[in-house]
């Protein structure tokens, strides 16, 4: 990190949720691309589509001050969405997730050490 430069810090809560929430969301990630490449076509149920969106509201509930934020949708339960279009969707909570690391964990020039900017 480099002096003088403005520093951004998150709160302790937001990372409990991040670490909470980042490894289901990986795993769901992983299993959705999967999926889409054996059959892009096919349609999530309804069940797939309520599991995903409360992981989905959780996260979006943490970064509602990360400018991300605005380009996070989640699954329509009306129009039951295709792999591949859930495939693009997660795409962009990844890309959150990762700014959202990459911005409060940050490592310490002199320990060296990685630790969360938390107010």
């Amino acid at each position: 990190m480099k002096k003088n430069e403005n520093i951004e810090y998150t709160t302790k809560e937001k990372v409990n949720i991040f670490e909470t929430t980042s490894p289901l969301f990986n795993s769901l990630y992983k299993e959705i691309q999967d999926l889409s490449k054996k059959k892009p076509d096919g349609t999530l149920n309804e069940s797939k589509v309520k599991l995903i969106n409360r992981l989905l509201n959780d996260i979006k509930d943490f970064l509602i001050d990360e400018q991300e934020n605005k380009y996070l949708d989640i699954l329509s339960d009306e129009n039951l969405p295709q792999y591949s279009d859930v495939v693009l969707i997660l795409s962009q909570y990844s890309a959150a997730l990762q700014k959202f690391k990459s911005k409060y964990y940050v490592r310490n020039e002199i320990s060296c050490e990685y630790n969360w900017l938390i107010k």
